[in-house]
């Protein structure tokens, strides 16, 4: 149950460390609680915040933590150390560290004398899904965002929208809480898409608007052309520091990603329209199966949110 709060905390305070990972972590003695905290934007990481203030307390009691604690001098010391300081007994980790200069906090707690478990959920995963792409791969974390009728037809003549008014807010959202927002040329070519986060609160400011392709863009389109490889322009972006790309349009471009290996998660709004004549589906025609993982489902207003994994966290 403590490793369920750790989560509850990172998740509630999602974004906030950023661009660090936000980390979740829970100080137990004796069966309460004695200290929580989650890692601070340019401060302390979430095992010290917990410790800080647990104070005595700590002792001979267990730290559950949402993320490897780690073993190097970055912005704080090691929060590896830190722990063994306390004498704490037992540490449970939700998730490794993919960062080779952080990780081995397993390792080094388990020399020191402290029972370690290691859960490695998916949740603690997926919470920092665009931090661990980054630092993993190299790459930002690619979602492919789509709205499609129940027969998956992304477009209806005679309709602007195929999604209700609550799913295109949280489209908005997502806008805000990702790096970068991409489309082809086609769609720039159709629909002059602004790509902004609107109506909603931006507190890392407006993404990063991006168009995938040879151009040439319209003078008035504000977006930046990206005609390189994919792979080379991710490369460039991630070293730019773009996280998160969130990719929205017709399903030519995702199809591009998806073939290449660098599509990362599926979501597909789907509403409850059946279409007509020969639109195009969620994406081309593949020429052979891809099985996704951890699918899950929802309603937002009137319409059916799916979620799927092409490559987990």
């Amino acid at each position: 149950m403590s490793l369920a709060r750790a989560l509850e905390l990172a998740a509630d305070a999602a974004g906030s460390a950023y661009p660090k990972p936000t980390v979740g972590a829970v100080v137990v003695r004796d069966g309460e609680i004695v200290g929580e905290g989650v890692t601070e934007a340019g401060g302390r990481h979430a095992e010290v915040v917990a410790l800080d203030r647990a104070g005595p307390r700590a002792r001979g009691g267990a730290l559950y933590v949402t993320l490897e604690p780690c073993t190097h001098h970055g912005t704080t010391p090691p929060c590896s150390e830190r722990i063994l300081a306390e004498g704490l007994a037992r540490v449970v980790v939700g998730s490794r560290d993919p960062n080779p200069l952080a990780a081995g906090g397993v390792e080094r707690l388990r020399a020191g004398g402290v029972e370690v478990e290691l859960v490695d959920s998916f949740e603690a995963r997926s919470q920092n899904e665009a931090w661990r792409a980054w630092i993993s791969r190299r790459r930002p974390f690619v979602t492919y965002k789509v709205a499609a009728s129940l027969d998956g037809r992304v477009a209806i003549p005679g309709r602007r929208f195929i999604s209700g008014e609550r799913s295109r807010r949280l489209v908005h959202e997502l806008r805000a809480a990702s790096d970068a927002v991409a489309v082809g040329m086609g769609t720039v070519r159709a629909d002059a898409p602004r790509l902004d986060a609107r109506e909603v609160a931006t507190p890392r400011g407006q993404p990063r608007r991006l168009a995938f392709g040879r151009g040439p863009l319209p003078p008035s389109s504000g977006l930046e052309l990206r005609s390189g490889p994919l792979q080379d322009e991710l490369e460039a972006l991630a070293a730019e520091g773009v996280q998160s790309l969130l990719l929205e349009g017709g399903p030519t471009l995702a199809g591009a990603f998806l073939a290449a290996g660098l599509l990362d998660k599926i979501l597909v709004f789907v509403a409850p329209l059946l279409a007509t004549g020969e639109a195009p589906g969620i994406l081309p025609r593949l020429g052979s199966e891809w099985t996704l993982s951890h699918l899950s489902a929802r309603r937002v207003g009137e319409d059916v949110l799916l979620e799927a994994y092409v490559q987990p966290p």
